[in-house]
């Protein structure tokens, strides 16, 4: 593992030479400038894992690393209730595959509650919090943004006729992976795997509450999707993979693929599919505001209908506006050791062997989409569940998928200028249903941050973060620093 940093010297001065461009942070119609710069020291295999996870992929899972992100962006509201934005984002890291590339690249049109938006973009749109969560089951901000087109209603929008009581967000979208030449230089000697795949997303979600804010309660209840399909697999049994219309039809609503697909898939559904059912109940006071929300993991049918126990995320939230030094407080629960049974009993003689069957579900894991439910080997949903970038060994998939964490996370601010985050994760690892360890792994996951910003520097913001990881869940203990400077601001308003 390489431990030396000058190297990456002039990486981070041309980051401070962008970071000096941007003169102050943005608001309403602007195009906008964006900077930072990082790097990492650690003593482990990896970087700690809560400096590297929930980051869009960013930041480099080596334990030495830099990053550079600068980007601008244009947003811009006209007409009666239309708006336009475009974005161009990129970063440059090492060590890393391909040392640049482009992070976003996005154009989108609204029009008052609807959006329309074609390219890649940083889009969170979990009922948990982006910052203090351990991440969303379905999709996170643990890895980069896939390309895609999204159409999308991307704020609650209140529904005609409710008396002010029930609000509607959601999304509808279709991307596709370009990280075929990363998995060829990963994979290609070793294993087979799918090239270009294609993704579909969408989520609906029904918020009750009262928008005069006279009842204190408010509810949510949403479902999410997120499915693997097409592309071309380097195992010639497999090739090329149904990506017809037809075929496309059959992977948004979960039905069984054509006399062109797998025998997996004529048996099963086409494609690798992922499901959740996303509950909140929240209670609003004059100085605070608690919510608990629960997210029900499913991969398949036997899921569904709940016949794999509590497995998902389970979290409670407490805001304190009102309090001097904290202010948000996140404490969470994920399991996924029951996944419906260890055996998928479809593949038996039903028979000799009757039964509902459906078990063996193996979360983020797929016979013909090797590589998981992962971009660049980064896991879309969890962070909690390792990645393939972990595996040692560097075979494909998620290795452990049966686990049982505890999880906080907590923000607040010392004074005007100086706030701090804090997350801690307790981890147990299993393996998988089929290949179980002997010995499960266990570790402490921690991090601190703290992000100061001074009065008469505007839109500058510097931050220093202290990880740990103890225990083996990635290889050998490790500790490390990261050091991240960001400039924000605009480069021309838009009256």
């Amino acid at each position: 593992m390489e431990r030396n940093l000058l190297k990456y010297i002039p990486l981070l001065a041309l980051s401070c030479s962008l970071s000096a461009q941007i003169q102050e942070t943005p608001a309403g119609d602007a195009t906008s400038y964006r900077a930072e710069m990082g790097g990492t020291l650690s003593s482990g295999d990896y970087a700690p894992f809560w400096i590297a996870s929930n980051r869009y992929g960013v930041v480099p899972l080596d334990a030495d690393n830099a990053y550079l992100k600068a980007g601008v962006f244009h947003r811009q509201h006209f007409g009666k209730g239309f708006r336009w934005g475009v974005g161009l984002d990129l970063v440059a890291a090492v060590p890393r595959y391909k040392h640049v590339y482009i992070h976003q690249l996005y154009a989108e049109l609204g029009y008052k509650w609807v959006e329309l938006s074609v390219g890649s973009k940083e889009r969170y749109q979990s009922m948990a919090d982006p910052l203090l969560s351990s991440g969303d089951m379905i999709l996170s901000n643990n890895a980069r943004p896939i390309p895609e087109v999204n159409i999308s209603v991307p704020e609650y929008t209140l529904i005609p006729h409710t008396k002010g009581w029930v609000q509607v967000k959601g999304n509808f979208s279709v991307g596709k992976s370009v990280d075929s030449g990363y998995l060829d230089e990963v994979y290609a000697d070793n294993y087979t795997f799918v090239k270009d795949v294609l993704w579909h997303h969408k989520a609906l979600s029904v918020q009750l509450k009262d928008t005069e804010g006279d009842f204190p309660l408010s509810a949510t209840v949403g479902a999410q999707h997120i499915a693997q399909w097409g592309g071309t697999s380097t195992d010639p049994e497999l090739g090329e993979q149904p990506h017809s219309f037809v075929d496309f039809l059959r992977v948004v609503v979960g039905s069984r693929g054509g006399d062109n697909s797998s025998e997996s898939a004529q048996k099963n559904v086409l494609g690798s599919h992922h499901i959740s059912y996303d509950f909140s109940l929240s209670y609003t006071a004059k100085d605070w505001i608690v919510k608990g929300y629960y997210q029900h993991l499913c991969y398949d049918k036997s899921g569904t209908e709940f016949r794999n126990g509590i497995d998902g995320l389970w979290g409670v939230q407490i805001d304190l506006p009102e309090f001097s030094w904290l202010d948000r407080l996140v404490f969470e629960y994920v399991t996924t050791r029951n996944q419906s049974g260890p055996f998928h009993y479809l593949w038996f003689d039903r028979d000799n062997h009757p039964g509902r069957g459906g078990g063996g579900d193996n979360y983020y894991n797929n016979e013909e989409y090797v590589t998981g439910n992962s971009y660049f080997n980064r896991g879309v949903g969890s962070p909690l569940l390792p990645a393939p970038e972990y595996n040692a060994d560097g075979k494909p998939g998620f290795r452990n998928n049966r686990i049982k964490d505890w999880h906080i996370g907590l923000q607040g601010r010392f004074s005007e200028h100086l706030r701090y985050r804090m997350l801690l994760t307790v981890m147990n690892m299993w393996g998988t249903a089929t290949q179980p360890l002997l010995h499960k792994k266990e570790g402490v996951s921690l991090m601190a941050n703290v992000i100061y910003t001074h009065p008469k520097l505007a839109g500058w913001q510097f931050s220093g973060t202290i990880g740990a990881d103890t225990g083996d869940v990635f290889g050998k203990k490790s500790t490390g620093f990261e050091l991240k400077i960001t400039k924000t601001g605009i480069i021309r308003r838009i009256n």
